[in-house]
C-alpha cells in the first residue's frame, strides 16, 4: 500500500532531535547541477504564490539554502505527485520534494533523506457544519462525502482510521490535486478534507468564516527528500539538514511559513 505524506503540523520539525555538524564539516559539492523536482500543490511547504505567480514555500527555501551550504546549483522541475516517486526512481530527477511520508515500502523504489518535519492531518470542513465534530461522529454520518487524491496518505487515513477499510468506499470522492478537494469542500461536492494543522489554519484564516477545523489530529509521519537508489547525494543532503536544525534555520522558516506568512496577502 502506497501511503503520500500528509502535510504539516507546524513546529513538529522541532521535535526532531538535531544532530550537530558544522557548516565547516559539510560536504563541498563543487557547483554542480541538481534537479529537484516538486508539484507545487501544498502551502505553505510549495505552492504558486497567488500575487507573483512564482513558485515559493519552506521547502524552496530549505533547499535553496542546501544547497548553498553544499555548493550546488539547483534547476527546479514539476510533475505530479502520481508521478513523481517512480520519476525520481528512474533517475529522471536527482532529488523530489513534496512533503513525502517517509514509508518502508517506497525506501524499496527510492533512498529518502532523514527526517526533516513531522506532519498531523486534521479535518477541514465548511464553517458552518453542525452535523459532525470528529471522525467518530463523520463516520456515523452516512451521508458525508470526504474530497481526497488517490494514493495519498489522506485518503487511506479516510478509509482506515475514518471510515470502514473499503478503499472503493463511494464516501470518498477522488480528485487530481488537493486544492480541488478544497474547492470542492467550499462548494459543498464534500463534507470533509484532510489536511495538516498549518495548511488548515491558512484556509480557515482566509475563508471568512467559511472553513473550520473539527476534531482531533489523525496520524503522525514524517517527512523526507526522496532520490533515486544509491544516490551520492543522499549523505551530503542529511547533513546539511543536520546543519539546518542545529544552528536553528529550521526554525526560522517554520516561524516563515506556519506563523508570518498569509495566504494571498
Amino acid at each position: 500500500m502506497l501511503f503520500r505524506r500528509t502535510v504539516l503540523a507546524g513546529f513538529a520539525a522541532l521535535a526532531l532531535a538535531p544532530l550537530t555538524v558544522s557548516a565547516a564539516e559539510l560536504p563541498d559539492l563543487g557547483g554542480k547541477s541538481v534537479v529537484v523536482v516538486t508539484e507545487n500543490a501544498y502551502p505553505p511547504l510549495q505552492f504558486v504564490d497567488p500575487k507573483s505567480g512564482k513558485a515559493i514555500g519552506w521547502e524552496y527555501d530549505a533547499m535553496n539554502e542546501i544547497a548553498k551550504r553544499l555548493n550546488f546549483k539547483v534547476e527546479y522541475q514539476n510533475t505530479s505527485w502520481d508521478a513523481m516517486i517512480q520519476a525520481v526512481s528512474d533517475g529522471q530527477y536527482n532529488i523530489g520534494m513534496t512533503g513525502i511520508t517517509i514509508k518502508d515500502d517506497r525506501k524499496q523504489k527510492v533512498d529518502f533523506s532523514d527526517p526533516y518535519m513531522r506532519s498531523q492531518q486534521f479535518m477541514l470542513v465548511r464553517g458552518d457544519e453542525k452535523r459532525f465534530t470528529d471522525a467518530k461522529s463523520f463516520a456515523a454520518f452516512n451521508a458525508g462525502l470526504i474530497g481526497a487524491q488517490p494514493g495519498t496518505s489522506p485518503f487511506y487515513t479516510a478509509v482506515y482510521e475514518i471510515l470502514d477499510g473499503n478503499e472503493q468506499n463511494p464516501r470518498i470522492k477522488l480528485f487530481e490535486t488537493f486544492g480541488a478537494t478544497v474547492q470542492a469542500l467550499k462548494t459543498g461536492d464534500v463534507d470533509l478534507v484532510l489536511t495538516d494543522s498549518v495548511a488548515a489554519k491558512g484556509y480557515v484564516d482566509s475563508s471568512n468564516g467559511g472553513l473550520k477545523v473539527v476534531g482531533e489530529a489523525l496520524g503522525t509521519e514524517d517527512f523526507g527528500f526522496i532520490f533515486p537508489k544509491g544516490s551520492d547525494l543522499v549523505g551530503p543532503v542529511n547533513a546539511a539538514i543536520a546543519d539546518l536544525k542545529a544552528d536553528g534555520t529550521f526554525d526560522a522558516l517554520n516561524k516563515k511559513w506556519f506563523l508570518d506568512y498569509k495566504m494571498g496577502e
